[in-house]
């Protein structure tokens, strides 16, 4: 393998990495007449980075049921006063916790139940992501909220913080292009070619891929009864990159 090429190659990802959707290597696309190479091997490689986790989001909701909008609404209204108060006493501030949803509606009886007299009922829920910087903590701030009135843990996501997402995407681009290099050049030793240089190199995809973990309702027996801390398994969050490449390439003979 031409360590030199594979330099050339990291180096172009770390442009397309800075917010460019392709790179030529082609120098008519510096100003150039240089015709197109003659011969050219093309490929398409994905490359693969994980790493633990060093964020995580709980998302959790709490519900109410009344005879009126206005009651639904007052008894959200407490909840979040007082799911607020624990997580701030807990130590996680305002700025990390916001709502994701929020919604009141009417819910009609049955038609049997409502010639009976049955009255409508409103059915309120509030939703809430609280984002933790520790997720060793994930479990105890999920025991924080169930104590403090959130009526379901609808999700517990592990992710990457910015800087190491980063870091973590430009070693999954590195392994693309050098597995990129390895197909192209396996490609030519069969067909007689020998690989030159890049001509285009791209991205195809660019996706992150969080942990999560399951959904949890919460009982009665589970909300405020002091029994163990809640545990939550962690996995590796990994980042997948795809490009591109069309390697210039000669004959051998």
């Amino acid at each position: 393998m031409d360590r030199r090429l594979i330099g050339a190659l990291v180096v172009i990802a770390a442009v397309l990495l800075a917010g460019c959707a392709g790179v030529s290597g082609d120098p008519a696309a510096t100003g150039a007449t240089d015709a197109a190479p003659d011969r050219t091997v093309e490929v398409t490689a994905d490359g693969e980075a994980t790493a633990e986790p060093d964020r995580a989001t709980i998302t959790v909701a709490v519900e109410a049921r009344g005879n009126s909008s206005q009651a639904v609404r007052e008894e959200i209204a407490a909840d979040e006063s007082e799911l607020r108060s624990a997580l701030a006493d807990w130590g996680i501030p305002d700025d990390r916790i916001r709502t994701t949803r929020y919604d009141i509606r009417e819910r009609r009886p049955r038609p049997e139940a409502e010639r009976e007299g049955a009255e409508p009922e409103y059915v309120g829920v509030h939703q809430y992501e609280i984002e933790l910087h520790d997720v060793d903590a994930v479990g105890e701030v999920i025991d924080v909220a169930v104590d403090a009135g959130a009526d379901r843990v609808q999700r517990v996501q592990f992710g990457l913080s910015e800087e190491r997402e980063a870091e973590l995407r430009t070693t999954a681009f590195e392994n693309a292009v050098e597995n990129a290099d390895g197909r192209a050049r396996m490609l030519a030793n069969n067909t007689g070619l020998e690989i030159v240089d890049v001509y285009t190199i791209s991205t195809m995809d660019d996706h992150v891929s969080p942990y999560r973990a399951e959904p949890m309702a919460v009982t009665e027996d589970a909300a405020g009864n002091g029994g163990a801390t809640t545990s939550i398994e962690t996995g590796d969050v990994s980042v997948d990159v795809q490009v591109h490449v069309v390697f210039e390439a000669e004959t051998t003979d």
